[in-house]
């Protein structure tokens, strides 16, 4: 299982050394979450905080867009370093021009499903993105408690995707910690997001390398 630490949760008085840190810990891809406060209540980063960390690391950009209309966003974030980019399929943007877009750009596209969202609403898509991403907290805020009954999602993509030859990733992000990765791993996690999991770990290290290896215990 890969790992990406997500920065809502790193001292962003230091957000190139906490790249940094995580790096050197062996974290897989760096996640970023993008809130507009109107499709979730809170607000984060913009392109110009994205654009400002790149230079900080050469692991893929993982740019989570929790914004209404995130076909207008996709050039900016494309320019400020992003590598993967997924958006919600609840947001307003068309779905399909949005995957267009984010294609065009030469970025990898992934749809996001908040927990009350079925994992068939991803079905129509899986053939056109690289990742699914399914939410397993409530989209808005990091530090909130893992919803293990969000897995099933997780094993009925996975058996969407086997059964129509789909080498679709498929991502978990919310409360994954040494106490919850198990039932992500389980599942079939490809790649889980862990905020502060990682940065609030003593050793982030030995705390990445916990995560990764999970699927093996």
């Amino acid at each position: 299982m890969k790992v990406a630490p997500s920065l809502l949760s790193c001292d962003f008085a230091k957000i190139g050394e906490e790249i940094e840190r995580v790096d050197r810990a062996g974290a897989d891809l760096i996640h970023l979450d993008v809130m507009d406060g109107h499709f979730v209540p809170n607000l984060t980063i913009g392109p110009g905080i994205v654009k400002a960390a790149r230079p900080y690391t050469k692991l893929p950009f993982d740019v989570h867009l929790m914004i209404d209309y995130p076909i207008d966003y996709i050039d900016a974030f494309a320019d400020a370093g992003a590598d993967i980019i997924t958006f919600h399929l609840e947001a307003k943007s068309d779905i399909n021009d949005t995957i267009d877009k984010i294609n065009s750009r030469g970025i990898k596209p992934g749809i996001v499903i908040k927990p009350k969202t079925p994992a068939s609403a991803a079905f129509p898509y899986l053939d056109r993105v690289y990742m699914v991403l399914v939410m397993t907290v409530e989209p808005g805020f990091g530090g909130q408690s893992f919803m293990a009954d969000m897995m099933p999602k997780v094993v009925e993509l996975k058996k969407e995707c086997k059964k129509r030859g789909l080498d679709v990733l498929i991502e978990v992000d919310g409360g994954i910690s040494e106490n919850t990765v198990s039932a992500a791993a389980d599942a079939g996690v490809d790649i889980c997001v862990s905020g502060t999991g990682v940065f609030k770990a003593e050793d982030p290290a030995k705390a990445i390398a916990f995560l990764q290896d999970s699927d093996k215990k």
